[in-house]
């Protein structure tokens, strides 16, 4: 009678926890899924499965509170039956290497606890657990019809536990949650990105692109705007002649025309309005005649509403102002593309001119209008907050004058370590060599990482 009582308690220490798994298993499995996942699940499958995980998911603050209530009261039941039967086995294999019966007792009862301990935690949690986070939908599927059983038996205690929970985390200020957030932000999904590209799951540019798309959103018009310095404009006295003339010389399109400067801009005209006028009334005919007007939107809208501002503008251009109401710069839709994808170039573009960044050894030339974050990612020096946006601004500021040709300074140390997303590693001390100025605006820079050594030399 003692065997047959010894061989059924190991039965149910094994029944116990593999329950113990049950209830660990559908915890990690549905916390693992994504409520896309669950939901393309159902329209795929639609089974019996298929939807008992649908269901489980919406409720899950009651299921989850149901499998701890099930991990809890398994456990204290594997513990119960598997220490005394465990140390009937252990007793004599003591007595035979000498101890007293006392003493026996005693350490078996310590070693049939450890033993207990150690195979529920690995067998009824551990690898239960591991499974899921692999497994996640195809767990869920198999472990959810048992432990809603024990959740529809159980239903009416397991609510009196879930709603004194509610209440408590309410009386903390925060509100509970019957489902997991799907949702993810863009600085979650740019981190998922980059570690993808890391581990080779993504192609490096294809991880550029996404990442550019999910800063896009977060970007102002004031970043990524080809700046009023840059802009080349016309005056509404001018004539269609003068439209042909400056679109000869720079090969862009579209112009913005202006009375005196660009704070008083009329309008946009295309090289195109110069074919819409005989060739013997271009050039009597003045501009401002043909302007179109453009939306003007504050340097502080984000890139989304830009974008949207763009495609809906007839010229494909709108005009940036400052919080003074002045012209601050205008955004393209070549300006947007840019954006997302980096430079484009077409026929009229001299590429290697206007290469924001190039570089040579362990140098870089990079653009004076480049922004200070973007130096971060491409060359891997990250500067200090400070009252400018751009690495002309930066060198000023670090001047405190105006550049000239030839002007080497130390560029201050960043306010944390830099770093290179996908395209650069070097991080350290930087020299900012000024070798071209278009008037007062820092057009060309060389930037050569140091050693903190040599850098003693430029203090």
């Amino acid at each position: 009678m003692d065997i047959l009582l010894s061989i059924l308690s190991l039965l149910g220490f094994v029944a116990l926890t593999a329950s113990t798994g049950l209830f660990v298993a559908i915890e990690f499995a549905l916390t693992g899924l994504e409520r896309s996942t669950v939901d393309n699940h159902v329209r795929e499958k639609g089974d019996r499965s298929a939807l008992a995980v649908q269901r489980d998911y919406q409720n899950l603050s009651l299921v989850l509170s149901g499998a701890q209530l099930g991990i809890t009261v398994t456990t204290l039941a594997t513990g119960f039956l598997a220490e005394p039967i465990l140390a009937k086995y252990f007793t004599p294999l003591l007595e035979l290497v000498g101890l007293t019966a006392q003493a026996s007792s005693a350490v078996a009862l310590v070693l049939a606890l450890i033993v207990a301990t150690f195979l529920s935690m690995v067998f009824g949690e551990l690898v239960p657990k591991n499974v899921a986070i692999t497994m996640p939908l195809e767990t869920a599927r198999v472990v959810v019809h048992p432990v809603h059983v024990f959740n529809v038996v159980f239903k009416g205690f397991i609510h009196l536990m879930n709603r004194s929970a509610n209440f408590i985390v309410r009386k903390l200020g925060i509100e509970p949650a019957d489902e997991l957030a799907s949702a993810r932000s863009s600085q979650e999904l740019g981190s998922l990105v980059r570690s993808s590209a890391e581990q080779g799951g993504l192609d490096v540019n294809t991880a550029m692109v996404i990442g550019r798309s999910l800063q896009f959103g977060n970007a102002t018009a004031n970043e990524f705007m080809t700046p009023r310095a840059t802009i080349s404009y016309l005056g509404a006295e001018d004539t269609v002649d003068d439209l042909i003339a400056l679109a000869l010389e720079t090969g862009h399109s579209r112009f913005p025309v202006a009375r005196g400067d660009l704070d008083e801009t009329v309008g946009v005209v295309h090289i195109k309005d110069a074919f819409s006028v005989p060739r013997e009334a271009r050039s009597t005919t003045t501009l401002g005649s043909l302007a179109r007007k453009v939306p003007v939107l504050p340097d502080t809208l984000d890139g989304d509403a830009v974008l949207n501002a763009v495609r809906a503008a007839g010229s494909q251009v709108v005009l940036i102002a400052d919080e003074y109401g002045g012209t601050a710069g205008l955004v393209t839709i070549e300006d947007v593309v840019e954006e997302i994808l980096g430079e484009v170039y077409d026929e009229h573009d001299d590429a290697d001119a206007e290469q924001d960044f190039q570089k040579f050894g362990s140098s870089w030339e990079v653009s004076g209008l480049v922004r200070i974050d973007d130096l971060s990612e491409r060359v891997g020096y990250t500067a200090p907050s400070g009252p400018y946006e751009t690495l002309g601004g930066l060198v000023m500021a670090t001047l405190g004058r105006i550049p000239n040709v030839k002007d080497v300074l130390l560029l201050p140390e960043a306010d944390r370590p830099g770093h290179a997303e996908f395209e650069s590693g070097i991080t350290g001390r930087w020299i900012a060599r000024v070798t071209l100025m278009e008037d007062r605006r820092v057009d060309k820079v060389i930037l050569t990482p140091i050693t903190d050594e040599e850098a003693k030399g430029y203090l």
